[in-house]
């Protein structure tokens, strides 16, 4: 036989010739010959192979590489090269494999087969993220000033809270970072590869290089982007790529010929990080890393921009510095961010103005007690415990959400998952369990057969199977033909294995194909499986027709027992494929047609069932695969519909979403009648939700990929449920839900949600089954993954911007009633016709640093009020500062600032002589025992105001002796612990920095009080007086914290109860 080179010309011919396709039991090579032992490309003895018309062509020559190409344009054409042509352009071998030197080589030229990790935060930048913060600009400002008019301990003091905000932050940060590096699945797992000879390693996927020959089997993830060239009934799951839920079949012989098919519909191909559902297959690896489709993602999701920047440098360096600057000072980020630092740049504005005001009144004759008064003031309005009280309430918020299986890899997320409006879900493996279920089934009869109460795709134990209504026992399958025919089919012509749990801690599992898992599970439900069938019956497995994407359909052939010679086939497979071998007349035919269009209306897979016995064949033809013999003239066996079901958790986690004014959509690649069951059944379509705006509620990609920008801002409203959607789908209507001022929530778990989980305002990925691009694109991830999680994370963020504005109230009526004393103070004089401090600068750190702080931690750790999930959702524009908030903390600042003021004036000009000595503001003399005890006086008020208004401040609204019904007063203020110890603290503090010697007068300024104590808690029954009383006139005018869904709420006798439903 003669041995001629092979062009690539030729090549391509033999690719378009028509040769007879291998079927899924035999194995396809290289060239598309069946049956034969791999192949050999350049560096083996002999070269590549061909058959052409039953002749073998070799080539002793070795091929050129003029055609060689780089590994990024095998990637892209090596769907439409046949097996030989990609395996001539990598020269590689599919006998021998690579050599360990090329390996080398080809690892030096390409880098390692892993993807590059742009989500990587560094030590550092998350230490530049705690210092880029408007309010620690303006304390660092503060410190500045203290160093340079020599008072060290003030400057000392905030170089403290300082260093405390940035410690504390960073910690947080990095250990968020640190858990979720260990949460990473890894994108490509270790693999089986041919090299050196032939020889079969082992081998980390990261060392794969282009060219390696890899082997596949079930349960495999596929390591990177691989031509196969050999298949046996091959499928993967690609519905991280995808999106579908159906596992793709796969055929190495088939030639495609365009460049752009979807990767779906590439079935030569196995990609990266896919996994083999049953099957085995060879391939040659055409992309590593960044250059495989799971790369692509990665990749997308680190480009800031979709298309080149046309404008001028000036503007686009403009455009970078203005960045850097509101990057610098915080204005980059959530709206409780942003809200912030706008808020530190006005009390930074708001102190220069104070300091003015303290300046002009000395006639601009500024000496030294002057600018301290002045420093003094500019302090008192600056709350600098906020950064580091925000801070510890963020790690709290992060390990409760922790606790309940939440990962927060980013801590402005926290607060900005209470704020969503709209969650985006993808449908498969989020909202539905990424697995298949046997749901409904027709037999020949006409009897339906439902499963109900099913809680486990994999265990058999759980739900009923009813035949009519009624529920079916194993004793009644056995003694009615149909049935035992049924499930004897979907039992036996069926590889999957259904494995019972090892102990109580372990759950019912199964190895196989989704479609087969599922119809295995749903005869032994009924005491059918395939084992007890065989044992029950005697038959044996004569052979086995594996599925076949060519002709749709499985068969396998069984003995009815060692005594009885009886033959009988089941076969399997899609409805049309099986229908034309159906024994049936033409109107029989027509009524199976009309039963599969409803089970697939109701989003339902079909496959059809059949039998037939084959008394009268010969078994050796049927063992040598007769398709004419064992799969026609067929007896109709039934219908069975699968679908993928829901979560168990997803329909009430959808309600409560809902009873939180919260619109779900769902965005998924799966079909739309599909999609739209699943929506149906969670509750995404509710009939108050899909009747009258059933046009827009469903849509197609396709169809919505097609509207204007213009066209989806007058959509009303958007679509709950898109279909068929892409990775630029979902982001145009994330685009879109921006456009209205929503602020939204993308849910998933397979690379193709990555791109709008980086778009979304909180990206949530799934820890367990989700892709490692995917967690890198996220803001949070679920351990386990459950979509429940979602609302424990959206109850978590609501808890967390509750308590955010409670902590913020209190520690601003700090600041407000301390600048009210200040600016008064001032015109109290010394003799020397200065003024004197009604507070010392010491005293104004120590209330806001100590005092407020450990009450404002309490406040953070409050429990969630009982109606947090059945407000509407709060407003994003006034974010944490609503209006109520604004005008309470003025309200109440004035109230506990007048107090303060009227303590000092009663001791200084009401019992006193109104005498207030000189220089009592730098250090104590004969002459300062009375504006001492005034100050220390107005200092108790301030600390103990303070140490009650928190108790106050647990509801906005509610009075104190009334917050919760359901326990006493003292049980309610006992609840929240910390708070409770820190309140007594606060009520007890004041006594030894009043009483100690040399701390009171020397570090305070303050002195020792007796009498003054009637005046301290006399302020506080008038302080709880007044705030109970606004509180009153709030409930009566109806102006309260947030509006109730009354829709979804029930109210029990006790009106304070409230209960989503």
């Amino acid at each position: 036989m003669g041995e001629t080179y092979i062009s690539p010309h030729e090549v391509h011919n033999h690719g378009d010739s028509g040769s007879t396709p291998a079927t899924s039991s035999t194995i396809a090579t290289l060239d598309g010959s069946v049956d034969e032992p791999p192949i050999r490309s350049a560096g083996s003895s002999h070269y590549l192979t061909e058959k052409s018309g039953g002749e073998t062509r070799c080539s002793e020559k070795p091929p050129t590489i003029d055609l060689f190409v780089d590994q990024a344009d095998i990637a892209t054409c090596a769907h439409i090269l046949i097996g030989i042509e990609v395996a001539r352009r990598l020269e590689t071998d599919a006998e021998r494999g690579l050599s360990e030197n090329e390996c080398t080589l080809r690892r030096e030229k390409y880098g390692r087969n892993k993807l590059e990790s742009s989500g990587s935060v560094t030590w550092y930048k998350i230490l530049l993220r705690q210092v880029s913060n408007s309010l620690t600009l303006v304390l660092a400002i503060a410190m500045a000033l203290s160093y340079g008019t020599g008072d060290f301990i003030e400057g000392g003091v905030i170089t403290a809270v300082i260093v405390l905000n940035i410690v504390v932050g960073f910690f947080q940060d990095y250990r968020a970072e640190q858990t979720i590096q260990s949460l990473r699945a890894m994108a490509a797992p270790a693999c089986r590869v041919v090299r050196e000879n032939g020889t079969l390693l082992s081998i980390k996927a990261e060392d794969l290089v282009p060219g390696d020959i890899v082997q596949l089997a079930t349960g495999d993830i596929v390591p990177a982007d691989l031509r196969l060239y050999s298949s046996i009934n091959m499928a993967t799951d690609e519905a991280l790529l995808t999106g579908e839920s159906k596992p793709c079949t796969k055929d190495a012989l088939k030639h495609l010929h365009n460049v752009e098919c979807p990767l779906g519909d590439r079935i030569n191909m196995a990609y990266s990080s896919t996994t083999v559902t049953r099957g085995r297959a060879q391939g040659i690896v055409t992309a590593i890393g960044m250059d495989t489709e799971i790369g692509k993602i990665a990749q997308l999701l680190r480009d800031k921009k979709g298309h080149e920047d046309s404008s001028t440098f000036i503007s686009r360096a403009a455009r970078r510095v203005l960045h850097g600057i509101k990057s610098a000072l915080g204005l980059i980020g959530t709206p409780l961010q942003v809200k912030l630092s706008y808020f530190a740049l006005l009390l930074f504005a708001l102190a220069i103005l104070l300091a003015i005001i303290v300046f002009s009144t000395s006639l601009w004759d500024i000496d030294g007690e002057t600018l301290i008064y002045g420093i003094c003031v500019a302090v008192a309005v600056i709350p600098e415990s906020l950064i580091a009280v925000l801070t510890i309430t963020m790690a709290i918020g992060s390990k409760a959400m922790a606790a309940n299986n939440v990962i927060v890899r980013k801590q402005a997320a926290l607060e900005a998952v209470g704020g969503v409006t709209n969650v985006c879900s993808d449908k498969t493996g989020t909202l539905t369990q990424g697995k298949m279920l046997a749901r409904k089934a027709l037999l020949p009869s006409g009897k339906r057969l439902t499963v109900v109460n099913e809680l486990s795709p994999f265990d058999p134990t759980s739900g009923m199977v009813l035949v009519d209504d009624v529920r079916l026992e194993t004793a009644t399958v056995n003694e009615i033909d149909e049935l035992r025919y049924f499930f004897s089919t979907i039992a036996l012509c069926n590889m999957s294995n259904i494995i019972p749990p090892q102990d109580d801690q372990t759950l019912w599992s199964a190895t196989g194909e989704p479609t087969e898992i599922a119809l295995h599970v749903l005869a032994r439900r009924v005491g059918q499986g395939r084992d007890e069938s065989l044992t029950r019956t005697g038959m044996s497995l004569l052979t086995e027709h594996s599925f076949d994407s060519s002709v749709k359909r499985m068969s396998v052939v069984y003995k009815l027992s060692a005594s009885d010679p009886a033959i009988v086939s089941f076969t399997k497979g899609a409805t049309e494929a099986l229908l034309p071998l159906l024994d049936m007349k033409d109107d029989q035919r027509r009524d199976i047609l009309h039963q599969v269009d409803i089970m697939a209306s109701e989003g339902l897979r079909v496959l059809c069932l059949g039998y037939r016995h084959l008394d009268d064949v010969d078994p050796t033809s049927i063992i040598d695969r007769n398709f004419i013999e064992a799969e026609g003239s067929l007896s109709f066996a039934g219908l069975v519909g699968l679908y993928d079901p829901p979560r168990l958790e997803s329909a009430g986690a959808i309600k409560q979403c809902q009873a939180a004014g919260i619109v779900v959509h769902m965005l998924t690649g799966d079909h739309l009648k599909t999609a739209t069951t699943i929506a149906k059944e969670i509750g995404i379509l509710g009939p108050d939700v899909y009747g009258s705006n059933a046009q827009t509620a469903v849509m197609t990609a396709m169809d919505f990929d097609k509207l204007t920008d213009d066209a989806l801002d007058v959509m009303d409203p958007l679509p709950f449920v898109l279909a068929r959607c892409s990775p630029t789908t979902k982001l145009r209507m994330l685009e879109a839900l921006h456009r209205r001022g929503r602020y939204c929530v993308m849910t998933g778990d397979g690379v193709n949600d990555s791109p709008a989980l980086k778009g979304a305002d909180v990206g949530v990925a799934m820890g367990l089954n989700g892709s490692d691009v995917s967690k890198e694109a996220a803001d949070m991830v679920l351990t386990d993954d459950n979509f429940a999680s979602i609302v424990s994370a959206i109850r978590e963020g609501r808890r967390l911007f509750d308590n955010i504005q409670k902590f913020l109230l209190h520690l601003l009526i700090s600041n407000i009633s301390q600048v009210i004393l200040l600016l008064i103070g001032l015109a109290f004089k010394d003799r020397h016709n200065v003024s004197v401090f009604p507070l010392s600068p010491i005293e104004i750190l120590w209330a806001n640093l100590l005092t407020s702080s450990f009450l404002a931690i309490g406040l953070g750790m409050e429990e969630a009020s009982a109606d947090v999930m059945t407000r509407a959702p709060h407003s994003l524009r006034a974010g944490v500062f609503t209006k109520e908030l604004i005008i309470d903390k003025f309200i109440y600042g004035t109230f506990m600032g007048v107090l303060c003021l009227a303590s000092y004036v009663i001791v200084a000009f009401g019992i006193g002589n109104g005498d207030l000595g000189y220089d009592c503001n730098e250090s104590y003399n004969p002459t300062c025992d009375l504006p001492y005890r005034a100050r220390g006086t107005a200092y108790s008020v301030l600390t103990v105001l303070l140490s009650v208004m928190a108790w106050e401040a647990k509801h906005l609204t509610l009075g104190l002796f009334n917050m919760d019904k359901s326990t006493s007063f003292i049980g309610n203020l006992m609840k929240n612990r910390f708070l409770f110890y820190s309140v007594c603290a606060g009520l007890l503090t004041p006594i030894p920095i009043i009483y100690i010697p040399v701390v009171n007068k020397q570090v305070f300024r303050h002195t020792a009080l007796t009498w003054e104590w009637g005046l301290v808690y006399g302020s506080v029954v008038l302080f709880v007086s007044l705030v109970e009383a606004w509180k009153a006139i709030k409930r009566r005018k109806g102006y309260g914290q947030g509006k109730l869904n009354e829709k979804y709420i029930e109210r029990s006798d006790d009106s304070s109860v409230l209960t989503a439903v």
